[in-house]
């Protein structure tokens, strides 16, 4: 078993080689703009660190989001494409269920809030039992619509926390982690392999639509008396 896991839905680009057994290699970077500059050169330096090719994989893992458009878009058509072209499967994990397995010591078992920066003011969230099980969600809001007196990890409980407009009872306590890490997701997809579990489509959760907007038709120019134009 040798699969290959990365996620880009959060700042952070992060990828690692794992052989069903423990991690290979890993290699994270945070930079909200550069998703698809930072991804193949990830993959390639955790892959060399393992000494492996990419003919050598018999799986890969990608985080499913949700996660603002471009960069999630970067991680799941780059596995699409190297599952197409190796002939191997891809398994797509939820970004969120990835941090909970981590912050589960953390929560200390207390249920448990992953809240990550969604743009426009808003947060990705999902609620976790205290064993990393998901409750509820993902879903997105503003910050004062997540539910409240829960141990919060992700970015979202830093981001925001002692804004006045944040209404962050919930992340009165933030808890690791930040980001999502590859080596706990190759870990997962291990885990479901090991137990029989067919990989999850690899269906993107943006929860809303992309900022970018298709341009309207053009405006309708009406002549006026006096020979102007005018736009309507």
């Amino acid at each position: 078993m040798l699969i290959l896991a990365f996620d880009t839905a959060t700042p952070a680009v992060t990828a690692a080689v794992h052989d069903g057994s423990r991690v290979l290699a890993r290699k994270s970077a945070v930079d909200a703009r550069r998703h698809g500059e930072l991804l193949a050169p990830a993959i390639s330096a955790v892959l060399r660190a393992a000494g492996a090719e990419p003919a050598d994989l018999t799986s890969i893992a990608v985080g499913t989001g949700p996660g603002p458009y471009t960069g999630l878009r970067a991680g799941l058509v780059t596995a699409q494409v190297l599952g197409s072209t190796l002939g191997i499967a891809v398994d797509g994990i939820c970004t969120l269920d990835i941090m909970a397995r981590q912050a589960r010591a953390g929560a200390a078992g207390r249920e448990f809030i992953v809240a990550t920066d969604a743009r426009r003011g808003e947060l990705y969230w999902a609620r976790y039992s205290p064993e990393g099980e998901r409750l509820t969600g993902p879903d997105v809001s503003l910050p004062a619509g997540l539910p409240a007196g829960y141990p919060a990890a992700g970015e979202g409980p830093l981001r925001y926390q002692g804004r006045a407009d944040g209404g962050l009872d919930w992340a009165s306590e933030p808890i690791d982690p930040r980001y999502p890490d590859a080596a706990i997701l190759a870990a997962l997809c291990a885990e479901r392999i090991n137990l029989g579990i067919s990989p999850a489509q690899p269906i993107p959760l943006y929860l809303r639509r992309p900022d970018a907007r298709e341009p309207g038709p053009p405006k309708r120019v009406t002549p006026v008396a006096s020979g102007e134009r005018v736009r309507r």
